[in-house]
């Protein structure tokens, strides 16, 4: 079983495998109050990671060992994501009143229909839903299906720095989780909000729309930051590990902002109006009512304001702790410089309270 529905007491890292670099969040929790008790991101050899997914298992475990060093924490239990592109889900209709055992059963019965794989390929987990609006003896079950080469891959890669992967989860849960510590940025008491979450990677730009607080809507571009660092590296002949850190922290010719960041930005823009777009096709929704900007990308200067200026739309950028207290380890202006791109390894963090 994947694990992405199971419930785990134990405190768990949430580490989020990304293109260019590895993420760690651990979280504590007093009442509803969370306290980041670790943090810390590790950059990735360019190529260890191709699409989602680990082509240098090596260089990956590496990255992870080192990430364990500088967030400082003795945790060895994870919660990592593998991407929606990855995953298959189903919702299907199952007799109300069958046992956990009785489900699982059943589930291997009807998954075999909607995978594409033979069933030995596949790692397989399931979650109620509630009662079938169509009829009170039948619940929801949503099915969720992935190849076990891509769960094996990361549990390989944290083995290296002798972590053991307990959740595997799916990237849009994760974020969905994370959302949830948005409500005073997102009109708190407001209900029915439909809120466009915009996840600018360094390769791929994901939009996941959620209503109530639930995911009714994923979609994936081909997009992302490299695209800016390539061109800063194209432009003013720098090597690539140059050019990225002159994105992050400055010291670029004086037309940079001109001829290279700003039309960066307004392709951001044309990405988000394209991904909205395409959302108002596919169903019934015809607006959003805020957008929230999560990703590394997300955090260049002015473009939560242009993406506001030119959806019309209510537009913030990410920051799930905002309300949360830190640890003394924990640099709290490195932290909030980064909470854009720690939505995913935040909302995996959030497993250990599940």
């Amino acid at each position: 079983m994947l694990g992405i529905f199971k419930n785990k007491a134990n405190t768990l890292l949430g580490i989020d495998i990304s293109s260019t670099s590895v993420k760690l969040i651990e979280l504590s929790r007093s009442g509803s109050r969370y306290k980041v008790e670790a943090y810390a991101v590790e950059p990735l050899p360019n190529n260890a990671i191709i699409e989602k997914n680990i082509a240098e298992l090596e260089q990956v475990g590496e990255a992870l060992a080192k990430l364990v060093i500088k967030a400082q924490t003795s945790v060895k239990q994870v919660a990592v994501a593998v991407s929606g592109a990855a995953v298959i889900t189903k919702i299907v209709e199952m007799d109300a009143g069958l046992t956990d055992d009785e489900l699982e059963y059943q589930v291997e019965l009807e998954a075999d229909q909607y995978i594409p794989y033979s069933l030995e390929e596949v790692a397989l987990d399931f979650e109620v839903q509630g009662r079938s609006a169509r009829s009170s003896d039948k619940v929801n079950v949503l099915l969720a299906a992935c190849r076990k080469e891509n769960i094996e891959v990361r549990e390989a890669a944290l083995a290296l720095a002798g972590l053991t992967a307990k959740v595997v989860e799916i990237e849009a849960y994760a974020m969905e989780r994370a959302c949830g510590l948005l409500a005073e940025q997102l009109g708190d008491g407001e209900e029915n909000l439909t809120v466009a979450v915009v996840d600018i990677g360094a390769t791929m730009t994901t939009l996941s729309v959620l209503h109530n607080n639930q995911t009714i809507y994923t979609r994936e571009q081909m997009f992302g930051g490299k695209q800016l660092t390539d061109e800063i590296q194209r432009r003013y002949g720098l090597p690539v590990e140059e050019a990225g850190r002159a994105k992050k922290h400055g010291g670029l010719p004086d037309d940079y902002e001109r001829e290279v960041l700003n039309p960066f930005k307004d392709a951001v823009v044309q990405q988000v109006l394209r991904s909205l777009q395409f959302f108002f096709a596919a169903g019934q929704y015809s607006h959003v009512d805020y957008i929230v900007l999560a990703g590394g990308g997300s955090s260049i200067t002015g473009l939560e304001q242009l993406v506001q200026e030119k959806t019309g739309t209510r537009t913030l950028l990410a920051n799930p702790f905002s309300n949360m207290t830190l640890s003394h380890k924990v640099n709290a202006g490195a932290l909030a410089s980064d909470a854009p791109s720690l939505m995913i390894a935040c909302g995996l963090a959030m497993r250990s309270f599940d």
